[in-house]
């Protein structure tokens, strides 16, 4: 057993040892837990058992969106696959191939290859996250992704790196000197859906005070409200979240907000009443989409918007707000504003004055606290009054 982590057995695959990665997590490993064979028969897909092996593919890759919905330009940065957590409606169960917790051993050359892309666009502006197929935190206190990652991407002046998580494991990542260019985002829900649907995972409460504190400590924030889930009293659910988030967060370091809801491939429908009988996410109406996804009516999904919103733009009048793959006429019903296009358009300089206002001068002091430094500013993705954010260089 590994402490603070339910990881009863670690399998170790051909060539994971031969990369100074896999080599250092395996020394992390209490005596006798690595194996090189597999547990046993019905154990490929359990949260307790971890694979440790070199990924093959690329490492680097944009966000699998659709050309119906707007998307914000996302590229993920692959360190593994699933993660120890159990959401009832993790799109995951339906995506993978091979269940189970994968971390890739030659993570380190990938990342490598990657900011050689990166490096090669210096125009180009990177906006990175690890928390597509894992989240960015779950395994840090086992994988170190986290020490890895964030020395190489804060000296990046033309990309952001952004690690999302549902837990509150970040004493790894705390201990580390760096803050530019980092953004550290947590998926929120209502509490009644955290406690519900979320297995595994800390608490709204738990969350935002781990939030809070990298605050303190000199990171910039975000949070994504995906998926906002329909059920009794939602109103007053999200209600609550949103009293945790001003009771703990300072909306003028939060850099952005998304807003997503639930969607799902219809094949994990089965999965989600076989392996969790006791949700009530199906019990809503749902129409299939343009990207083939179960989705509530637009009415529904606007209506969900509307009040997040409205009600995050009562506690800051530009909280970053963005949709994530909706289509034009949910961002004109949800957020009132017009649609930035395909892909978010750079732009802001308003906002870019709006930042430097609320955080001073670039001294060296409002350096440590706001966490963009080295010459970034954060602008803001705009067009027409729609908003998301990046660092970019100033």
């Amino acid at each position: 057993m590994i402490p603070g982590l339910d990881i009863k057995h670690v399998v170790v695959e051909e060539g994971a040892a031969e990369h100074g990665f896999g080599r250092r997590i395996l020394d992390r490993l209490p005596p006798g837990l690595a194996q090189r064979a597999d547990p046993g028969p019905g154990r490929s897909g359990a949260k307790d058992t971890l694979y440790l092996l070199p990924h093959q593919g690329a490492f680097l890759k944009p966000c699998p969106g659709t050309r119906e919905y707007i998307c914000c330009g996302y590229q993920i940065l692959h360190v593994g696959t699933d993660c120890p957590l159990g959401c009832s409606y993790c799109i995951l169960q339906s995506y993978l191939s091979k269940p189970g917790l994968r971390v890739f051993s030659n993570l380190e050359e990938g990342v490598d290859r990657a900011l050689r892309t990166v490096d090669s666009s210096p125009q180009q502006i990177f906006r990175v996250g690890t928390g597509e197929f894992t989240d960015s935190l779950a395994l840090d206190p086992l994988t170190g992704w986290s020490g890895l990652l964030v020395p190489k991407f804060s000296v990046r002046k033309n990309a952001v790196l952004e690690l999302k998580t549902k837990t509150d494991r970040i004493n790894e990542l705390l201990r580390l000197p760096f803050r530019d260019r980092i953004v550290v985002s947590w998926s929120l829900n209502s509490p009644h859906v955290a406690a519900r649907e979320e297995h595994g995972a800390p608490s709204v409460r738990k969350r935002l005070q781990a939030a809070s504190r990298c605050q303190r400590e000199g990171f910039v924030v975000g949070f994504h409200f995906d998926p906002l889930i329909c059920h009794p009293q939602w109103r007053e659910g999200y209600q609550r979240t949103l009293e945790l988030l001003d009771r703990y967060i300072k909306p003028q370091r939060v850099i952005w907000i998304s807003l997503g809801s639930l969607r799902f491939m219809p094949e994990l429908k089965v999965l989600i009443r076989r392996r969790h009988p006791g949700s009530r996410i199906l019990d809503g109406e749902f129409i299939k989409g343009l990207d083939g996804k179960m989705r509530y009516f637009r009415p529904i999904r606007a209506g969900l918007y509307a009040f997040l919103a409205g009600n995050l733009r009562k506690w800051h009048a530009n909280p970053g707000l963005y949709l994530c793959m909706e289509s034009d006429e949910v961002w004109r019903e949800g957020l009132e504003v017009v649609p930035p296009g395909r892909v978010f358009d750079r732009g802001g300089e308003d906002r870019v004055a709006q930042i430097r206002d609320e955080f001073g001068p670039a001294r060296a002091a409002d350096q440590v606290q706001t966490g963009l430094t080295g010459g970034s500013v954060a602008l803001l993705v705009v067009a027409r009054g729609a908003a998301a954010h990046q660092v970019l260089p100033a």
